[in-house]
């Protein structure tokens, strides 16, 4: 019992590190929110997208660009991916999930080559680094909670209001219903890829903020980001989803499920389980949140209410 007092008294000090991370992974739970919720679209580009963010800012920074322009030439990277996966699914006809299957698969060897190896670190005392690990506890921008922070309000501005603009509506009505869209003379071609641009955009801007975070770029950096992104998505909404209505608000509650799911991941740390089972781990928690919705409708909810859904059933 001593021991375990002792490792829960040591996790606050942990907490500012899992935040930090949670933040981070959060903008890319946002870009898996996108294709997921939004477009409607299994997309499994993003564990290849992710680690081409970090190996592109790795590598940029590494040749002596600014910090940003290597953010910037990580984003463009990310929607270069995204288009990948949009044109193999609209252009060739390739189901969406295997589409970003082969771009996903194809990632891993070009990563490779942007790194000309499988590991690139870089020292954070001779660059001019966004965020580090190391500035954790650090005062005023130089956080990387504070710094990040700020970078998710700017992505969320930025997409409430793209998603207000009459392309940005397309967009949403394209992932509620296609046919209505098309009848209605909207691409729904371009708008999925476009869809997946975005979305891979941000998952590779995310993979940046964590290369610079950890101060290295991994070839397998991005394994699991598609499970990491589904758990935020999905406990944001079970968590969030009774307060937070407004478009805007429901991309937040997607950053703060990210946050909820890394403070978990450190608590069972702390607590001593094995590092090995973390992706176990991460499966069982999606799993449990995705049953949820159905275990609650199905055995908690009022008699009269189930006795309907299983009358609507039987007149289907």
């Amino acid at each position: 019992m001593a021991e375990l007092f002792m490792k829960l008294a040591a996790l606050p000090g942990a907490l500012p590190g899992a935040c930090a991370q949670g933040l981070i992974w959060g903008i890319m739970a946002i870009g898996v929110y996108i294709t997921y919720r939004i477009l409607d679209v299994a997309d499994l580009t993003v564990d290849g997208s992710f680690g081409t963010g970090g190996a592109v800012c790795i590598m940029m920074l590494l040749s002596g660009q600014n910090v940003w322009v290597a953010l910037l030439a990580a984003l463009l990277a990310g929607l270069l991916t995204g288009l990948c996966t949009g044109l193999l699914h609209t252009f060739m006809g390739i189901p969406a999930i295997l589409a970003g299957i082969l771009t996903q698969l194809s990632l891993y060897s070009i990563n490779l080559k942007i790194m000309g190896k499988a590991n690139q670190a870089i020292n954070v005392d001779k660059y001019d680094l966004l965020i580090s690990l190391r500035w954790v506890k650090k005062a005023m921008l130089g956080n990387p909670l504070i710094m990040v922070s700020i970078l998710l309000v700017v992505v969320v501005g930025a997409l409430y209001w793209f998603f207000g603009t009459e392309m940005g509506s397309s967009l949403r009505a394209t992932g509620s219903n296609p046919q209505m869209s098309r009848a209605q003379g909207i691409n729904t071609s371009f708008m999925t890829v476009l869809g997946l641009m975005v979305s891979n955009g941000l998952v590779a801007f995310s993979g940046a903020l964590l290369a610079q975070y950890q101060g290295f770029a991994d070839v397998s950096m991005g394994r699991g980001a598609i499970v990491i992104g589904l758990a935020a998505v999905i406990i944001g909404e079970a968590v969030f989803s009774r307060l937070f209505h407004n478009f805007a608000l429901r991309l937040l509650a997607v950053a703060f499920g990210s946050i909820i799911y890394y403070v978990v991941l450190q608590l069972v740390i702390t607590l001593g389980l094995d590092a090995n089972l973390l992706k176990l781990l991460s499966a069982v928690v999606v799993a449990i949140f995705l049953a949820v919705p159905y275990w609650k409708g199905r055995y908690f909810a009022k008699p009269v209410r189930r006795a309907q859904v299983k009358g609507g059933k039987a007149d289907a």
